[in-house]
């Protein structure tokens, strides 16, 4: 798109080869353009409303219009550019190993879990029960151990922390339990500033931290068009850290969103562009993602939905918008409404989570592990996700064509009547060109039987269980553990 292209000229030439979405565009160009001039016609009338005082006065001295008594902002289109441009179109999340670096532009595409529920489905009884601290090690270290898994985002609440002390032992925990890169959503400013000693000290100073954040934090905008006190105080100390940052807007289409999904994408877009701005004008620079947790209300119960196709619709239109602006994207997808790992979690899930990820979404949340509109984790669908995960991503790879692939020698050869199954071309190409699921049962139905009949939950909470009781994430350097340990008191054991 034209504006695009004149805002932002950043990009980066890096060659990588993380599979590249951008195939699906439930929005064409003219759709996106109306968006967008519809959403700087809102933030300049009505604006957003601002109930943190520090908040309204960054924005008066960055040049809004500001009604302190209404708690009012307008944003004029010229800051809206500005901070558009000041914002990094290229945000590298860190794995504490370099492996697991998320280079998040473009139309890249990676995949993990989200937060933050408070109940799992406990993978020894088949039961819902609390959250624990205890899961957030084990489930850090089922996601460190699945191949598909990019990213572990905080999915889990322990219930029995006080709000004093669950950022740090969230963040310090999952860091001990996963190289991944770790993201989560923080509760405290001194939570905030807290985890990122933590995280400081892991990483080798501050400043290697914002070198290589291994840490990335989330906060919201509330729809429709707020921004609360609490929220907006921590996505302020984030920014003043320079650390990345999200602040995703929330709307349901039909209850805190319009009730046609081009609107819903319109006030989101509204909504996390007002947080990219107050970001930049706490810290110039500030590496923000467009965010995005869009979906509808289910008009029979009134209840939020997250398996529903329109979440996909909203979340793949979502990776436009950002693509547009040039700014990487936080998206949401591959959740499911089902109590539990069954047919209808398959199909939510999937459906979904393909879209958004053939958009070119770059960094889908809530994309392993959700059942129960988002309020439950279980463990065996971490891994059933880390499969639709690995399906996801082979379908946004494609198909490659060039000589090599197109096979005309390789046709002359075999010739009419032949077979391709011993040329060495096809013992060269197959193991990359087609996906072997580690999960799905391809057997035929004796030998299913034989191995006990066992359909795809029951595979996977074995499966589940047989990582957890060998599975071994690099350690974290015992010097630093000490140090840690010695300076937060409340860490639990």
């Amino acid at each position: 798109m034209p504006y695009a292209r004149s805002l932002r000229s950043r990009r980066s030439d890096s060659i990588t080869v993380q599979p590249e979405g951008g195939t699906y565009r439930p929005l064409n160009n003219g759709d996106i353009k109306a968006v967008h001039e519809t959403t700087v016609r809102l933030l300049q009338d009505p604006g957003i409303k601002v109930g943190n005082l520090e908040a309204l006065e960054l924005f008066a001295a960055g040049g809004a219009r500001v009604d302190f008594q209404e708690a009012r902002v307008c944003i004029p289109r010229g800051m809206l550019e500005d901070a558009i441009a000041s914002a990094p179109s290229r945000v590298t999340l860190c794995g504490r190993e370099e492996r697991y670096d998320l280079v998040l532009e473009g139309t890249r595409t990676y995949m993990g879990t989200g937060g933050t529920v408070l109940n799992v489905l406990d993978p020894e009884t088949g039961v819902r029960r609390p959250a624990t601290l205890q899961d957030v090690r084990d489930l850090a270290r089922l996601a460190d151990a699945l191949e598909n898994i990019h990213f572990f985002m905080l999915p889990v609440y322990p219930t029995e922390l006080t709000a004093e002390t669950v950022d740090i032992n969230r963040f310090w925990w999952a860091l001990n339990n996963t190289a991944k890169h770790v993201m989560g959503g923080v509760y405290t400013c001194d939570g905030v500033r807290n985890v990122i000693r933590i995280a400081g000290e892991i990483a080798g100073g501050i400043e290697r931290l914002r070198e290589r954040p291994i840490v990335s934090m989330v906060t919201c905008v509330m729809s429709p068009l707020l921004m609360d006190e609490t929220y907006t105080a921590l996505l302020m100390e984030v920014a003043r850290h320079g650390i990345p940052v999200v602040c995703p807007a929330e709307p349901l289409a039909g209850a805190t969103g319009p009730g046609t999904l081009a609107g819903t994408v319109v006030i989101a877009n509204a909504e996390t562009l007002s947080g990219i701005v107050l970001a930049q004008l706490v810290n110039k620079g500030t590496p923000t993602i467009y965010g995005t947790v869009a979906s509808t209300m289910d008009m029979k119960t009134g209840s939020y939905l997250s398996g529903n196709i329109e979440m996909g619709l909203l979340n793949a239109a979502a990776a436009q918008m950002a693509q547009f602006y040039c700014l990487p994207i936080y998206a949401t997808a591959g959740m499911s409404d089902s109590k539990l790992p069954d047919v209808q979690t398959g199909y939510e899930k999937a459906a979904t989570a393909i879209i958004t990820a053939l958009a070119g979404a770059n960094f889908i949340h809530d994309a392993a592990g959700f059942l129960e509109f988002c309020t439950t984790i279980a463990y065996e669908q971490l891994v059933i996700d880390n499969e639709i995960i690995g399906i996801c991503m082979r379908a946004v790879r494609g198909i490659e064509v060039n000589e090599e692939t197109l096979a005309e020698e390789v046709i002359r050869r075999v010739g009419p009547g032949g077979n391709f199954l011993t040329d060495v071309h096809t013992l060269t190409h197959f193991r990359r060109e087609f996906f072997f699921p580690p999960l799905g049962n391809r057997q035929s139905r004796k030998e299913w039987e034989q191995a006990g009949a066992k359909d795809t939950a029951a595979r996977a909470r074995e499966r589940a269980k047989e990582i957890l009781a060998r599975h071994r994430p690099p350690p974290i350097d015992p010097a630093v553990v000490a140090r840690v340990r010695a300076a937060f008191p409340a860490l639990c054991d």
